[in-house]
């Protein structure tokens, strides 16, 4: 229409010289265009993280859920596992919008803290597409078909090799399912609700009559450290995630276990924090036990424990949800239980190995007792409550089951 004198097959063979132009531009630029896509996404957190608010925050979460949903659905894959996709990115969103209620980042906050809440805020924006991501680049699910090479990868020589290494997998599947039910993620986001990430909200829940019975125990010469597994929502889905047996450790002045303190959740009687430990209160569920290791100590050790516990009571405490993911706590008085225990025993001089406090779990606290400095005492089922004396019947019984 431009050009009236020149033919339709100039304008054709114009056409596809300029396309194929721009296909070999687009090509070479390929990392500029990569560069363009990060340079908008990092743009486009910060004026989040500037005009974010509650509102625009839970938008943005939705809409990306919308993004990454629509993006499944329009995948080669069967219905079963675009399903199971649209279930995490769901739990994803609810994450989102819980993190980013409770953290409040419409706060008034003038410090350091309100900065703080929006970077969190605004970071977990990228969860459920790095999760897609994952997805799509590791492959760990049938949404996205195999390529021609890859069908012909496995054999059946080695399917049969690793006959063993599938069928155990699969037996651990089934048995890891139902830990990971939505109930439990029920439970776990309802609990998640009770704490707090950047204040104390557990003061003084000790009592003066904890303290007085815990110094009468000081002339018992050993320090007694708990692993559990408790049977709880979250450690349930924690053991899926660790792989592990115990996920719960407490410390005890006494070998009955009258003294017993940890970090949890307050059993919802009390807030997230520093509380004292009842052996029923460990029984998540039946069948649930927990393993009892006593280390030698002096007097003065265990006084210089017992007072350091006194003054986080007195200050104040919360339990440590940022320092499961990044190893950090944001305030002093803010652990998670295996953190708790090895701070105390460093404080005390009772270290026995060397790690930072933060990235102790509560196996650890066994297994990488290589110069062997503590001592087993008793495996206690918890489908019966203790009786009196039973602690020392057990003592003299013997029979580490993680150190064998």
């Amino acid at each position: 229409l431009l050009f009236p004198n020149v033919t339709f097959m100039q304008h054709s063979c114009n056409i596809h010289f300029f396309l194929a132009r721009c296909g070999t531009i687009i090509f070479m630029n390929s990392k500029r265009v990569h560069a363009l896509y990060y340079i908008a996404l990092i743009a486009g957190l910060a004026v989040l993280f500037y005009l974010g608010s509650l509102t625009l925050f839970i938008l943005v979460y939705v809409g990306v859920f919308i993004f990454v949903s629509a993006r499944v659905l329009q995948s080669t894959g069967r219905l079963r596992h675009k399903l199971q996709m649209m279930i995490v990115f769901l739990f994803c969103l609810v994450l989102q919008i819980v993190v980013c209620v409770m953290i409040d980042t419409d706060s008034v906050d003038t410090g350091f803290e309100a900065p703080l809440r929006k970077a969190i805020a605004t970071l977990i924006v990228l969860l459920p597409i790095l999760v897609s991501r994952y997805v799509l680049i590791g492959r760990h699910a049938d949404l996205y078909l195999p390529s021609i090479s890859e069908v012909g990868i496995i054999s059946f020589a080695e399917l049969r090799a690793n006959g063993k290494m599938i069928r155990r997998a699969v037996l651990t599947a089934k048995d890891t399912m139902p830990n990971l039910s939505p109930v439990n993620f029920a439970k776990v986001i309802k609990d998640f609700m009770r704490h707090d990430l950047f204040n104390y909200i557990n003061e003084g829940y000790l009592t003066p009559l904890y303290f007085e019975h815990a110094r009468a125990t000081l002339t018992d010469p050993y320090l007694y450290i708990i692993i559990s597994n408790t049977g709880t929502p979250a450690a349930e889905i924690l053991q899926v995630i660790t792989q592990k047996q115990f996920n719960h450790a407490s410390l005890s002045f006494d070998a009955e276990l009258e003294t017993t303190l940890s970090y949890n959740g307050g059993a919802n009687l009390y807030p997230p924090g520093l509380n004292l430990e009842l052996v029923e209160t460990l029984a998540g569920k039946p069948g649930a036990s927990i393993l009892v290791y006593r280390l030698p100590c002096t007097c003065g050790q265990k006084a210089t424990i017992l007072d350091h516990i006194e003054k986080i009571n007195a200050e104040g405490s919360a339990y440590n949800l940022i320092g499961l993911m990044t190893n950090r706590s944001y305030k002093p008085n803010m652990m998670f239980c295996s953190q708790f225990v090895w701070k105390m025993l460093e404080i005390a001089g009772l270290q026995y190995f060397t790690a930072p406090s933060g990235v102790i779990k509560p196996i650890d606290l066994i297994e990488k007792d290589y110069l062997r400095k503590l001592e087993f005492a008793y495996e206690l089922k918890l489908d019966e409550p203790p009786e009196p004396g039973q602690a020392q019947q057990a003592i003299s019984a013997g029979g580490d089951p993680i150190r064998q």
